[in-house]
């Protein structure tokens, strides 16, 4: 029975991934080719400085799979690989509360997916929220994946600890006071947490490498205005620059806002798909398994009535 669940879980997660490939590849693909152009056309400009400053260039890495087989099967499998674990491990949380908690399947199915979407994706989206390339800096990508996971880490606990103050105040002062309550109680310790964890602009590895090379320290890891430093005249591209004029521009916010929004969409689609299919899938194992027993309970009835 169990691995039957499970299975229905990841076939969940099978149809919400296949429906969060198809919104990826239709909104938020454009907007990373985009930004892939925006990173190419920078470093070409930074090479291009450099050499005018008599300064070794640096060459690109080899491009082991192409941009098509990246935004369609790399894209493809990627998002729906996670999307069928991830309603694979609804279905796990589902069948450990099903057997403590009485309520509708359905309804435990949501939640568990709710839940499983705030811890996962949408607490540590507010400090950490998705960046499309060009954006991240190669040195901090081991310190960026912890705090991430951190994160998540700590968004569960909190979860969980809610969970449980709300279970323990709700016979004490009733559901609305246990709610109101836990709800300002989870949201001061989240805000401290969020602010005491660091930004990634200061990072270690980021403060020193605006130390050493002059540039001015910033709380994201997002390209800012190329400036020309130099103190001389600098001709790039047939265009000449002055000193402190601006030679390229920043990463425009217009389109980190556009991938930031369709990835927290494509979550909330994922997520919401896994909890209204799974729990579809559930009403429907539950209304299997009571119908014998309400069967029987209509035969037992009707002997008595003709007796």
């Amino acid at each position: 029975m169990e691995l039957r669940v499970i299975g229905r879980g990841a076939l969940a997660g099978l149809f919400a991934g296949v429906l969060g490939f198809v919104f990826a590849r239709i909104f938020a693909e454009p907007v990373i080719d985009k930004a892939i152009a925006y990173e190419s056309a920078r470093d070409d400009v930074l090479n291009a400085l450099r050499q005018a400053a008599g300064l070794a260039t640096e060459e690109g890495g080899p491009e082991i799979f192409s941009r098509t087989v990246q935004s369609t099967l790399g894209v493809a499998s990627g998002i729906i690989a996670l999307s069928v674990a991830f309603g694979a491990l609804v279905a796990v949380v589902y069948l450990l509360l099903a057997r403590r908690i009485d309520v509708q399947p359905r309804v435990l199915a949501w939640s568990v997916a709710a839940f499983g979407f705030l811890g996962f994706f949408l607490l540590p989206f507010v400090k950490y929220p998705s960046n499309p390339p060009s954006i991240g800096h190669e040195f901090t990508i081991g310190a960026r994946g912890q705090l991430q996971l951190g994160l998540v880490i700590a968004s569960f606990v909190l979860l969980a600890a809610a969970v449980l103050a709300w279970r323990a105040l709700h016979p004490r002062v009733g559901a609305q006071w246990a709610t109101l309550i836990v709800v300002a109680g989870f949201l001061m310790v989240y805000g401290t947490l969020i602010a005491v964890l660091p930004s990634l602009g200061n990072l270690p590895a980021n403060v020193q490498v605006s130390d050493e090379l002059g540039f001015a320290r910033a709380a994201t890891e997002t390209p800012q205005p190329i400036v020309n430093t130099l103190g001389k005249v600098l001709t790039v591209d047939g265009n000449t620059y002055s000193p402190g004029q601006i030679v390229f521009p920043g990463f425009d916010a217009d389109l980190l806002w556009s991938f930031r929004w369709y990835s927290l969409l494509n979550q909330v689609l994922i997520w919401g798909v896994i909890g209204v299919t799974f729990g579809a899938l559930m009403e429907r194992v539950a209304a299997r398994s009571t119908a014998p027993v309400a069967a029987a309970a209509s035969g037992h009835g009707a002997a008595a009535t003709q007796a």
